[in-house]
């Protein structure tokens, strides 16, 4: 049985392996973590379009900021198959009690100990609907959750054990990107990574900077990149635009030249730039080219930070400033490209992403809008959709139904939750947990430990503490959360009092207070782990 705080691997060997790729741990690297609207819990700037909901409780407040073999991608641009990485799950040393205060800083993940309970696994009596029934009654009966949706299943097998307007589709705000991650990573290989590069331009006779889709590229130094407020190590660190620009001069001046002319190519993606819910600071301009996450300052720990209003732009000029420190002069400004890079011409440099695999642990961790969009767009790509808001939506849309998901009633129209059209039913977001579980579908395992931990990580990191009614099940619970405007969701998994794991997907629509939505959504969820429910 699967417990929470199980190490998984990705699966990705069952992608074809290449060399490492230059670039990919280089020093420089950002937190994608820390912006993006929809990251539920502390992303936003907190209102109805940022599903800013669960990085802590911090209420609403008005503006938005707010196993099958894969198979392999059909993107000849911006992906490159690197070498299979494992994806780590949750580490770290639990010196802190599931029931104590939370500081101000993000408790450390617990370790097996504290998911001892845990070791019942299948043999242990499957919870009954009556049992649950009334557990939940009391909780459930809750007024300021308003109208709710939920479902509960056995993790093991996916049997429905409970469910109250599990079939009515709500809106799921940041968990549609549970959808998004399953459907990528059974399209995608897990150790794919997503390359920005530098080629020459034969038509110009300058310098083409190709966007890959990689909105992580960073230009901050080693030491100033975080995660999600957390140093990065080799596997999480974003690809470094100074090792590009380094890259490339030598190779500028192993030829002769000092001075370029610079263009950038964007063709990647097609359709609409902005979001129907843009408000440039949950999620800027959706680009295949960007640095810092389009950032005005990479360094900003804001929930939803302001961007810059042309993330391409930006990103050449920081390029073309990088290169110019290395010796080369860039003539002129940088301006798009007329033409896509040709497919055979030369690489003068290029740097890589973390795997696919870890960039959806991080996406689903912090609730990452702009990285949920990237990730979208190269499920599209792989399904030979168009790389758009649209194209994406369906792309998923069809995997899901491939993979045997009901998709009857479920809306999509992003890949990152902060559309308000979007609606999946609560039965749907546990089949999703199901199909991440099953040994049938390993590859889809970093959706699993990708999930924030009650208490201790990501955008349950400051939930579910001491004052909560809910703080017996911290460390218990690993749940992607989301939030809109009057909309609060909860879906992932939980170990029950006999050891058992459940899957459950918990969707409200409410008038009452953000914060104190929340904290009734984790006493229900607390009930669940507090019993057999035989």
């Amino acid at each position: 049985m699967l417990v929470a705080g199980t190490v998984l691997g990705t699966g990705g060997a069952y992608a074809q392996p290449s060399p490492t790729p230059t670039g990919s741990a280089s020093p420089g690297g950002r937190s994608t973590g820390n912006a993006q609207g929809d990251q539920d819990e502390g992303n936003g700037r907190r209102d109805g379009h940022g599903d800013r909901g669960d990085h802590g409780g911090r209420g609403d407040r008005p503006g938005s900021r707010g196993s099958e073999s894969p198979r392999p991608s059909a993107s000849s641009t911006g992906t490159a198959t690197g070498t299979a990485t494992g994806t780590a799950g949750t580490t770290g040393a639990a010196t802190t009690p599931p029931g104590a205060k939370p500081t101000g800083a993000v408790r450390p993940a617990p370790t097996g100990t504290v998911l001892a309970a845990a070791g019942a696994g299948p043999d242990t009596g499957v919870p009954t609907t009556q049992g649950l029934q009334q557990a939940l009654a009391a909780v459930l009966a809750d007024k300021s959750l308003g109208t709710v949706g939920l479902a509960v299943a056995d993790a093991t097998d996916g049997q429905l054990l409970y469910g109250t307007g599990e079939n009515t589709a709500a809106t799921p705000a940041s968990t549609t990107k549970l959808a998004t991650s399953i459907a990528a990573l059974s399209l995608i290989p897990g150790d794919t990574r997503l390359t920005t590069r530098v080629v020459k331009n034969a038509a110009t006779g300058g310098i083409t900077l190709v966007g890959g889709g990689d909105p992580t590229l960073t230009a901050l130094p080693a030491d100033q990149v975080q995660i999600g407020g957390i140093p990065a190590d080799p596997d999480t660190a974003p690809a470094s635009l100074d090792a590009l620009a380094t890259q490339t001069a030598a190779a500028l001046k192993a030829a002769g030249t000092t001075t370029v002319a610079l263009d950038y190519d964007v063709s990647l993606y097609t359709g609409a730039l902005l979001h129907k819910n843009h408000d440039n600071e949950n999620i800027p301009a959706v680009t295949p080219l960007m640095v810092d996450e389009a950032k005005v300052d990479p360094k900003s720990r804001e929930d939803a930070p302001a961007r810059v209003a042309d993330p391409a732009m930006a990103a050449a000029e920081a390029f073309a400033n990088l290169l110019k420190a290395q010796g080369i002069t860039v003539q002129g400004k940088a301006k798009q490209a007329a033409a896509p890079a040709a497919a055979d011409a030369p690489v003068l440099g290029r740097v890589d992403s973390p795997t696919v695999a870890r960039l959806v642990e991080r996406l689903l961790t912090t609730s990452d809008n702009t990285l949920a969009e990237a990730i979208a767009r190269q499920a599209a790509v792989a399904a030979h959709q168009p790389a758009s808001f649209e194209g994406a939506a369906t792309a998923v849309t069809q995997e899901l139904a491939r993979l045997g998901v009901p998709t009857t009633g479920m809306v999509l129209n992003d890949g990152s939750g902060l559309h308000t059209g979007n609606a999946i039913p609560p039965v749907v977001l546990v089949k999703l947990l199901t199909l991440a579980a099953s040994a049938e579908h390993p590859t889809l395992r970093p959706v699993l430990t990708g999930l924030p931990i009650a208490g201790f990580t990501g955008t349950l990191g400051k939930r579910f503490g001491s004052t909560s009614g809910a703080a017996d099940a911290a460390g218990l619970v690993r749940a992607k959360t989301g939030s809109l405007s009057g909309v609060n969701t909860l879906a992932g998994t939980v170990v029950d009092a006999d050891g058992r794991l459940l899957s459950f997907a918990l969707m409200t629509r409410t008038t009452a207070p953000a914060d104190t939505a929340r904290t009734a959504m984790d006493r229900v969820v607390a009930r669940l782990a507090a019993c057999g429910c035989h």
